[in-house]
């Protein structure tokens, strides 16, 4: 009777806990608990914990192979701070452009309007009228400029910030925040008169606590002090992993986690060899492991032509008083008139006149990133280049197609640059190349990812199920048996 009773409740019920029935109907103290369908929610709630652990440990290891083990959303106080300057269209005057105005998160932090980068290539500041003589570059991956020295044994000028190296950073010690301070201060940009005035809009910002809580409270009330901070705080931002991540396809590459494309790997050997391209835009990882950054800081006239749309030939005399006769001449323009700028003397003619024309070389990170296919980049210190494959023909070319004479035709480079005796194919094979070092492949790797981890998940679901059916019908018939039924 005992055990018709127990297979007649689980029947109906599933589950229950009553007293047990001792002869003559005596009430016994213990209590007999009921199985769910042959399992005890005690083992049910093991095996389930169990399973919850193993998929997240799964997930988990699944994760971290594509994205490292580093959170790399994660800003500290002060790269917080710095992107909370660097978004802010408050600190133009008038309000309305920001950092990021110039230098798109989407684009590669440059140029975020294919417009213009499909014709002028020059961006226009707060006051829409006024131009730049220059394209916007890259505000990533440039924390490792050195302040802008000569290299004795190279023979070459390295570091700075810009195109012409302007922000050496011999008053504020570091290149970047040098260089982030002149865009605020500069008429055909930020338009700010004084240092004073982008103090004073920190000041009533909705991150001037923040910045007291990085710099000091009173930090703010010293205006030269804090204009060095807030340089230095964008800066920072500029080195973080959000701006600067290690992320393309070339990076996984290196770390052994993707293997490139037979097209892409002929084009990384002709990079490193044929095409000369590493001699400058460094490709291989530095002596402690270091990724590589596709520069090394130096200056060079590679000849580029002038960019026949740049608007700054048609601004006014107050900014430019050769007009369409406008010569860029680059790092030499600046040793020239270095005295002016950031020094006590001025440079003699044999210091400055071997740099006439000579510009920095950009890293090469993130050159394809765009926002779609269709969107148009722009390439050299003027944006005279319109695509990649039209740069590396000019480069394996110069001297050899009828090209625009160069803008500046003294002091060219002829060792890296003119008659490479590239293929068509071979081009295209370095294009192909450099559009692994677009960052987010890492991102993209992790989306294609997660369809697998989800059928993994399920799989291991199914199959648990499977374990917990055959265990359920295994304690079903061993109960049966042991209380004399079946």
């Amino acid at each position: 009777m005992v055990g018709e009773k127990l297979l007649e409740d689980q029947g109906k019920y599933g589950a229950t806990t009553t007293q047990a029935v001792g002869p003559e109907g005596a009430k016994t103290d213990g209590t007999i608990s009921i199985q769910i369908e042959g399992v005890s929610r005690t083992t049910m709630k093991k095996v389930f914990s169990f399973l919850l652990c193993f998929l997240l440990v799964f997930a988990s290891l699944q994760l971290s192979q594509i994205q490292g083990e580093s959170d790399e959303n994660s800003l500290t106080p002060v790269e917080l701070l710095g992107k909370s300057l660097f978004f802010d269209t408050n600190m133009s005057t008038p309000s309305g452009q920001s950092c990021a105005s110039c230098h798109a998160p989407e684009t590669g932090f440059t140029g975020p309007e294919s417009d213009i980068n499909a014709h002028g290539a020059v961006y226009h500041g707060a006051v829409v009228t006024l131009f730049g003589n220059r394209h916007a570059p890259t505000a990533a991956y440039a924390g490792g400029s050195p302040q802008l020295y000569y290299n004795e044994t190279k023979g070459l000028w390295t570091g700075g910030m810009f195109f012409d190296g302007r922000a050496a950073g011999w008053t504020i010690g570091d290149p970047l925040a040098d260089q982030a301070q002149w865009p605020l201060v500069t008429a055909f940009e930020m338009n700010n008169p004084f240092p004073v005035d982008v103090v004073q809009k920190v000041k009533i910002s909705n991150y001037a606590s923040l910045f007291e809580e990085v710099w000091g409270n009173g930090s703010l009330n010293d205006v030269g002090g804090a204009f060095d901070k807030l340089g230095k705080a964008i800066a920072a931002y500029e080195r973080s992993t959000e701006v600067s991540s290690y992320t393309s396809k070339y990076d996984s590459f290196l770390a052994g986690k993707t293997q490139l494309t037979d097209l892409e790997v002929l084009g990384l050997k002709l990079f490193q060899g044929k095409a000369k391209c590493d001699s400058c835009h460094l490709s291989q990882p530095g002596p402690s492991g270091e990724p590589p950054l596709f520069t090394d800081f130096t200056y060079w006239n590679l000849g580029f032509p002038k960019n026949p749309e740049n608007p700054f030939y048609n601004m006014s005399s107050k900014f430019n008083p050769d007009g369409e006769n406008f010569i860029d001449y680059g790092l030499g323009n600046f040793l020239k008139n270095a005295g002016i700028m950031a020094r006590n003397e001025s440079y003699p003619p044999e210091v400055y006149e071997p740099e006439l024309g000579k510009h920095k070389v950009p890293t090469l990170r993130n050159v394809d990133l765009r926002p779609n296919p269709e969107f148009a980049k722009s390439y050299g210190h003027n944006g005279y280049f319109k695509s990649l494959e039209e740069i590396v023909n000019f480069f394996n070319t110069r001297d050899v197609r009828d090209w625009p004479k160069p803008e500046v035709s003294v002091n060219l480079d002829s060792l890296f640059v003119g008659n490479l005796g590239l293929t068509s194919d071979e081009e295209s094979a370095i294009v192909a190349f450099m559009k692994t070092l677009s960052d987010g492949y890492i991102s993209e790797q992790l989306l294609i990812a997660v369809p697998e981890i989800v059928i993994a998940i399920v799989a291991v679901i199914l199959a648990t199920s499977v374990a917990i059916i055959a265990l359920r019908k295994y304690k079903n018939h061993n109960r049966a048996r042991s209380i004399g039924v079946g």
